[in-house]
């Protein structure tokens, strides 16, 4: 663990306290508390206020002989990486606490915790009183922007980071430790991610879900200290966000474009990056059907489900105005192209099978250019529109080709899936390359609806117990040298049999597998809790 300048040594102290007081300390058992989705002054939130209010006002006759014991360490989802225990009662809320920042900026992060555990927002604010939930930006230069400090002692709370991002998590912790104990345990967390993308990817292109679902997801991907929501909304099946560039390829039942943008500021209000993902050349049914002289055909002149037909310029002209037109809505750094799947490159012969690509190919590329150099040229003109957006770009593995005199892009992030491809090369050819990963490995991390082909539903104890951010193909990790180059991974979704779940069913689904990779992505290391424990604790603290 990194040593932070300012840290204060806690000392263990004999502590007076009145006959009769509850000492309010976190157990490894825990007590009875509240979900992580409790309502703002909800009644769950009440009786712990007034709890902590009684424990406050019991007898004041001093009992001198009494002490603490030493505090353990809290129990949470994802793990804190460390925690100096002390001697003390810790902190629980009590009615007429305060939640105070020492900075604008963490406006929202105070609010959003003072409603959640029933407290007082008393806004900027230089005085101490008992009580107080202290929210502080530090100048920890170079420090991991989503690292923070919290310090339990004397009956108040300080939550403090380089970033407001890392206070957020800081107060995520602490509405856990609330929620699942009743008490904040005395002492100092110092807690940060191993990983810096943490993602959850929803396809709403094949199933639609509405917005409240997603808002419930946003809220609970926060708490759990997520930071990333893929949202792939456009593929064969459907077109699923509204349009004004092209109103005639959304489907009936879409989102519109003010649901989208409530989403996106909730998630920016829990700092998640919504993630937007066009895909292209292939999974491009929903765009053909409205379009079809721009589909892909064969030299017998059958269509090929999905995929656009590259060598033509109309083509190019209407995914560009789509990527310019999302990027608007999507103000968020992050960008998935896709270009998983061109169907174009999975027949025997794909020159003689699409002459027309062949043609162009040779033409942009001189006389030994190949189908698969036209589609690289693609993906690498589509990322030129994208980054003048000044967006970080992600496309599938299954969309980088070898030996191809076209390269992609080098600034292009791969998102590995599989290894099942035509033509699979494993992670080490991408890392090895230089390429920064992303794990989205379809072993443990693929939740696709009705299980088809080899798929079956990813538990939470596989992915606690065998996966790792490492563990990007199969169930193999890739040499540790390559660790700084997996930037982290996301649990997705996919709707391939729509039907299959209900969206209440799928929440109920991911519950586990989203806590268990967090946890992983989080510290990927042995974790301290048995599967068991880990399952015990998501129900106390949500």
């Amino acid at each position: 663990m990194r040593q932070r300048r300012g840290l204060i040594a806690v000392a263990a102290a004999t502590v007076v306290v009145g006959g009769g007081v509850g000492l309010g300390l976190w157990a490894a058992s825990g007590d009875e508390g509240g979900s992580g989705g409790t309502a703002v002054g909800s009644a769950d939130e009440t009786s712990a206020a007034s709890r902590g209010a009684a424990s406050r006002s019991a007898s004041p006759t001093p009992s001198p002989t009494r002490s603490y014991p030493l505090s353990q360490t809290p129990r949470t989802i994802p793990a804190v990486r460390s925690h100096t225990p002390a001697r003390g009662p810790g902190w629980r809320p009590a009615k007429g606490d305060r939640v105070v920042v020492e900075d604008a900026d963490l406006v929202d992060e105070g609010r959003l915790i003072a409603g959640e555990l029933g407290l007082t927002y008393g806004g900027e604010s230089g005085d101490v009183r008992a009580g107080d939930v202290r929210l502080a930006l530090n100048d920890d230069e170079g420090a991991n922007p989503e690292s923070y400090a919290m310090t339990v002692r004397g009956g108040r709370v300080t939550i403090s980071g380089p970033s407001d991002a890392g206070v957020f998590y800081g107060t995520r912790t602490l509405k856990q430790e609330v929620h699942g104990g009743g008490t904040a345990p005395e002492g100092v967390v110092h807690d940060q991610p191993a990983k810096p993308r943490r993602g959850f990817m929803l396809d709403i292109a094949r199933k639609p879900f509405t917005a409240a679902w997603i808002e419930d997801r946003v809220r609970e991907l926060g708490d759990l200290k997520f930071n990333e929501l893929g949202l792939h909304f456009s593929d064969d099946q459907g077109f699923r966000i509204e349009s004004t560039s092209h109103p005639e390829i959304v489907s009936k039942d879409h989102l519109t474009k003010a649901q989208v943008k409530q989403i996106v500021d909730l998630a920016a209000s829990r700092h998640i990056t919504v993630v937007p993902e066009i895909d292209s050349p292939g999974h491009l049914g929903a765009v053909l059907a409205a379009h079809p002289d721009l589909q892909l055909r064969n030299v017998s002149g059958v269509a090929t489900r999905g995929a656009i037909d590259i060598s033509k310029d109309a083509s190019a002209a209407i995914v560009d105005e789509l990527l310019d037109e999302y990027a608007g809505l999507f103000p968020g750094d992050q960008w998935h192209l896709g270009g998983d799947e061109y169907q174009a490159l999975t027949v025997a012969n794909p020159q003689a099978s699409f002459p027309q690509l062949a043609a162009e190919a040779t033409k942009a590329y001189g006389s030994r250019g190949t189908v698969a150099d036209l589609t690289t040229g693609w993906l690498n003109d589509r990322a030129d529109t994208v980054r003048t957006h000044d967006r970080t770009m992600r496309v599938w593995n299954d969309g980088f080709f070898a030996g191809t005199s076209v390269r992609a892009a080098k600034d292009l992030q791969v998102a590995y899936w599989t290894g099942k491809e035509i033509g699979a090369r494993p992670p080490v050819a991408y890392l090895s390359a230089g390429r920064k990963v992303l794990n989205y490995n379809d072993e443990y991390l693929y939740y696709v609806l009705g299980e088809p082909q080899t798929f079956v539903y990813p538990t939470g104890r596989r992915i606690y117990e065998q996966w790792t951010p490492r563990v990007l193909r199969g169930t193999t990790a890739v040499p540790a040298k390559y660790d700084s180059q997996i930037l982290g991974g996301s649990f997705a979704v996919w709707c391939d049999l729509a039907n299959s779940q209900t969206q209440n069913q799928v929440a109920a689904g991911i519950r586990m597998p989203l806590r268990a990779t967090v946890q992983k992505l989080w510290d990927p290391g042995t974790p301290a809790l048995t599967w068991t424990q880990f399952k015990s604790l998501a129900d106390k603290v949500g």
